[in-house]
């Protein structure tokens, strides 16, 4: 599917949050964060978190989880980098700039990917969804949380109109469901173990995929 966000774009806009992200979207995303980390800490290993951003979900992982980060924002990325030595997280292995589509570890190498309000952030989705499985071992989880498009009605028309003003921002508002599972259905590696609504109002869910 041709892309409708570019990744220069997307690095520029998230370099600009860089300094306010944390006050902005911190609570608004609490509750997608500490559940995708709940589910991590069961899983337990080591776990690539994808967009990891300034870092505000590191502390919250058990410190017997090994964690490696990527983001593509170097700003973003200095300052989860700044977080891990002051709050002296030993369990992260690596921090670095990245791009989700192309990540530089090997096959099979994490028991969990972790993506946060990712997918809907990257130029190609399907894309970055593949290579998240090719670095899963077999038997791992794809842990997703993200904003859903609305399938009708006001919130639809409302995505759409703001689609311009949120690609500009570095996301794209509408994103269907039906682009997961054709996704899933195509790449014939994973299967849907939950889908969960999240706060706020149900517009974001945790999605789970087990790979097979």
């Amino acid at each position: 599917m041709a892309a409708d966000i570019s990744r220069a774009g997307v690095e520029k806009a998230y370099g600009r949050w860089a300094p306010v992200y944390d006050l902005v979207f911190g609570k608004v995303f609490d509750a997608g964060r500490q559940s995708t980390i709940a589910e991590a800490d069961r899983i337990g290993g080591r776990i690539l978190d994808v967009g990891v951003g300034t870092g505000l979900s590191l502390s919250d992982y058990s410190r017997t989880t090994k964690i490696c980060g990527v983001d593509i924002s170097e700003p973003m990325l200095r300052k989860a980098q700044a977080r891990v030595r002051a709050l002296r997280l030993s369990n992260v292995e690596v921090l670095s700039v990245m791009d989700a589509k192309n990540l530089a570890f090997p096959d099979q190498f994490f028991d969990a990917v972790v993506a946060q309000y990712v997918i809907t952030a990257v130029p190609d989705p399907e894309g970055t969804l593949d290579e998240f499985v090719r670095v899963l071992k077999p038997g791992g989880e794809l842990i997703l949380v993200n904003h859903i498009g609305a399938e009708s009605g006001p919130r639809k028309l409302f995505e759409l109109a703001f689609a311009p003003v949120a690609r500009r921002l570095g996301w794209r508002p509408e994103f269907p469901w039906d682009r997961l599972v054709n996704w899933a259905a195509r790449h014939g590696g994973v299967t849907l173990a939950e889908r969960r609504p999240m706060p706020p109002m149900g517009h974001f869910s945790l999605i789970r995929y087990h790979k097979t």
